[in-house]
C-alpha cells in the first residue's frame, strides 16, 4: 500500500466546525487565518472564556508557560493546538508534549500545519471536565 498525502484541508483535519469560536495567537499565516475566518467567530490574541478551540504558536519552552492558562480559556470539550517549528533540535515536539502535560492537558492528535510547522491538540483530560 501506498502512503499517499492527505488531500483534506487543513481546517478539517484541524476540526473546526461551522460557528465555532476559536482564538489565535502568535500565529501568522494568512491562508490559515483566512479559512478559519470563513468557518468560524475568530478572535486573536486574547481568548475569552468558553473557546471551543485556541490556536497557540510557540516558538520556545518560554512560550509554553502560557498554556496552562489558555485551558481555562476553553470549554470542557475544547481544544488547545499548540503549532511549533519542526525540525527544531532545540524544541521539538516531545518538548511540547512534555509541557502540555505539565500544563494539566494531554495531547490526543498531531497533524501537519504546513512545510514548516505541525501541530499538537490538546484537550482536558475527561475525569477533569
Amino acid at each position: 500500500m501506498i502512503d499517499t498525502p492527505s488531500t483534506k484541508p487543513l481546517i478539517d483535519k484541524l476540526g473546526v466546525k461551522p460557528g465555532m469560536s476559536a482564538t489565535v495567537i502568535n500565529i501568522v499565516d494568512g491562508n490559515f487565518l483566512t479559512e478559519l475566518e470563513a468557518r468560524a467567530d475568530v478572535r486573536t490574541e486574547t481568548p475569552p472564556p468558553d473557546q471551543d478551540l485556541v490556536f497557540f504558536g510557540v516558538e520556545t519552552a518560554a512560550d509554553m508557560s502560557r498554556l496552562a492558562v489558555l485551558r481555562g480559556s476553553i470549554k470542557p470539550n475544547g481544544a488547545v493546538w499548540v503549532v511549533f517549528r519542526k525540525g527544531n533540535k532545540d524544541f521539538n515536539e516531545n518538548d511540547v508534549q512534555r509541557l502540555g502535560l505539565e500544563s494539566g492537558l494531554v495531547d490526543v492528535k498531531i497533524v501537519r500545519f504546513s512545510d514548516t510547522h505541525s501541530a499538537l491538540k490538546f484537550v482536558i483530560r475527561k475525569k477533569d471536565r
